[in-house]
């Protein structure tokens, strides 16, 4: 076997979703060969990457076939998550990705599946931040746990900076972590605004894969400035099935759309798809309608992300600062696993075929 011989082979293996082989896209590296035994690493387009155990089967195949049938193949993995980000990078530098979780209305869990999201991707090995942009409904605090809790300060370049909070590996900030919760946030947009900007630009978020931002229902001033702030990865529009909802989920996407704006939606999630209770886990009863979010992601010509089912736990894990994906109910985890590999793979795609984020200039 040679080093050679062994690129030769894995030329024939292709990433899934890029659609090139793994030698064209410079993803093989430390090949070390003694003997019959090979060992190399593959470099990810991220660390949450859910095709890992495709392509190690697809490359110990390939040699085997075409090298020798007696190697012993170790594959290693590492990454390097890709970004297209084209500002100059003052602000957020050491954020490869920005992702925007909306919804067209309140009370379809968007906090629920931003907060799940962000722990899932950590779970797959990327660092991740949560940014909770709901100014007025804030609920990052209690879904973690860290009610009443205080972020410290620190000078970074001679300036004082936040330190988001830590909690289950990701970083964390929300405005419910700076006022009491008792109190009401009444604030005019501009003030609004203002906070969203601090959060990004005094928030020491340091070097993230993936920064997570939680916005607020509907469509307004604090989408708009936090979209002329940071260069937006793309977004993921949140719906429930019921047509309240999609209606409103619509106007979401068609602000995304406009020509001034043109962040790149990654994918519809449908959460409270269906309802399964404890004692009949196989069972799917569907309370709000049926397929109304794959169906407009299918009217909309938008990748669908997945269902996450409407269960007992992820409430009960959100009013207990426990979230699903660090609870115990398997079925819901999965879920979220599975609508979080769909929203990694989109992303990569979309920083292979896209144009680079910029800021938008909205007037």
């Amino acid at each position: 076997m040679t080093t050679e011989s062994i690129l030769q082979a894995l030329s024939n293996v292709q990433e899934p979703d890029l659609g090139k082989d793994l030698v064209t896209l410079n993803m093989v590296k430390d090949i070390v060969i003694d003997g019959d035994a090979v060992s190399f690493t593959i470099v990810l387009t991220t660390p949450a990457c859910p095709m890992k155990d495709l392509m190690s089967r697809a490359s110990e195949n390939a040699i085997k076939l075409l090298v020798n049938k007696n190697a012993k193949v170790t594959v290693n993995f590492t990454a390097n998550t890709t970004s297209t980000r084209k500002d100059d990078q003052k602000v957020l530098s050491g954020v490869k990705n920005i992702i925007a979780v909306v919804s067209g209305k309140g009370g379809v869990g968007k906090s629920t599946i931003s907060a799940n999201l962000a722990l899932a991707l950590a779970e797959g090995g990327a660092s991740v931040g949560l940014m909770d942009a709901d100014i007025y409904g804030p609920s990052v605090p209690i879904m973690f746990g860290v009610r009443g809790a205080r972020p410290m300060m620190k000078e970074v370049n001679g300036k004082g900076m936040i330190v988001p909070l830590d909690k289950f590996g990701i970083k964390l900030m929300s405005i419910g972590l700076l006022v009491d919760e008792k109190n009401a946030v009444v604030w005019r947009g501009p003030m609004a605004s203002s906070a969203i900007r601090q959060f990004v630009t005094e928030v020491d978020w340091g070097e993230l894969d993936y920064l997570v931002i939680d916005m607020p229902p509907g469509t307004g001033d604090i989408h708009l400035t936090l979209m002329q702030t940071v260069p937006v990865t793309g977004a993921v529009i949140v719906t429930t099935p019921q047509n309240v909802a999609l209606a409103d989920a619509k106007k979401g996407i068609a602000m995304f759309s406009q020509a001034q704006i043109n962040v790149p939606i990654i994918g519809l999630v449908e959460n409270m798809a269906y309802f399964t209770p404890a004692e009949l886990p196989n069972n799917k009863y569907y309370l709000f309608g049926k397929e109304g979010g794959r169906k407009l992601a299918e009217e909309y010509d938008l990748s669908f992300l997945g269902q996450i089912p409407l269960v007992q736990t992820i409430r009960e894990g959100g009013d207990e600062g426990v979230p699903a994906m660090v609870g115990n109910d398997d079925l819901t985890k999965e879920a979220f696993r599975n609508f979080t590999a769909q929203t990694v793979r989109n992303i990569a795609m979309r920083n292979a075929n896209f144009p680079q984020t910029s800021l938008i200039e909205v007037v």
